[in-house]
């Protein structure tokens, strides 16, 4: 086993009929943090799942104490002494990780246990939809090593605000979960890790329930009108329900509601 793959796993998930996979991050002795060897194994992960025509859904989470306590000090060790070059491409890999988990047609549901700092909070935000136990923590923590979260801004920003982000960005305050759930970064909080996995499943087999071309679409259709109004856009929305009318997956769940039965997605 290669020294990535110690760190983190992917397997199909005890339910779903093999539909749902779920990538954990399995070094808590290191609290799940971040190295290059961590952004190169799980950008390879996601781009796989998410071109599995087998799996709709994509769980992600974590063993151990923590979600992920951010960067690996030996990694940031090692990128204080390179030049700018080589940390301008280091940089870019981890861009690139958040880019492919927050792209991935496949819906992403994280479940955060434990502590998420740095890019920690990154991967939640990456997340079509993420839930916290009572227990779990944020911090923005990089003003504190004198660096900035840059790669993961866009992402955090989408998630909670502009607002939001000019104090947690700049004070590195530690947050609990309720107020991870006031600014937008989590969708719901849970009472412990078991209710955290009970409410994985629910939600993924919700979203199962849907039609796979429908539920790509429609998550790809968020990032397309969420941009100012034009004629553009409007176009572009009748083109997107178009389509998606006239598709067999259209035609079928359309039929199945009418008709009374069960869409063919589902199996039954």
């Amino acid at each position: 086993m290669s020294d990535d793959m110690k760190k983190y796993r992917v397997r199909k998930a005890s339910f779903g009929n093999g539909q749902v996979a779920e990538v954990v991050l399995s070094n808590p002795e290191k609290h799940n943090c971040f190295d290059d060897q961590l952004i190169r194994g799980l950008t390879g992960a996601f781009l796989l799942l998410g071109r599995d025509p087998g799996v709709r859904v994509i769980l992600l989470r974590a063993e151990g104490k923590s979600f992920s306590a951010g960067a690996d000090l030996n990694w940031m060790k090692r990128m204080a002494e390179n030049d700018e070059a080589a940390n301008q491409a280091d940089a870019e890999a981890l861009a690139g990780l958040m880019h492919t988990i927050n792209v991935t047609p496949k819906p992403v549901i994280g479940l955060v246990q434990g502590a998420a700092y740095g890019g920690g909070v990154g991967l939640s935000s990456c997340c079509d939809i993420t839930v916290a136990t009572e227990r779990a923590s944020f911090c923005l923590s990089e003003v504190k090593l004198g660096l900035i979260p840059a790669a993961i801004s866009p992402y955090v920003v989408a998630a909670i605000g502009a607002r939001a982000a000019r104090r947690y960005f700049l004070t590195a305050e530690r947050f609990d979960a309720a107020e991870a759930h006031r600014l937008g970064l989590v969708h719901e909080v849970v009472a412990d890790e078991e209710a955290l996995g009970e409410k994985g499943r629910e939600l993924a087999e919700a979203i199962l329930a849907g039609g796979p071309n429908a539920v790509a679409e429609s998550k790809d259709l968020v990032f397309a009108v969420d941009r100012p109004w034009s004629w553009d856009m409007l176009k572009d929305t009748a083109r997107r329900i178009a389509q998606v009318r006239a598709s067999d997956e259209g035609k079928d769940g359309v039929g199945a509601f009418l008709e009374k039965r069960r869409p063919g997605w589902t199996g039954e």
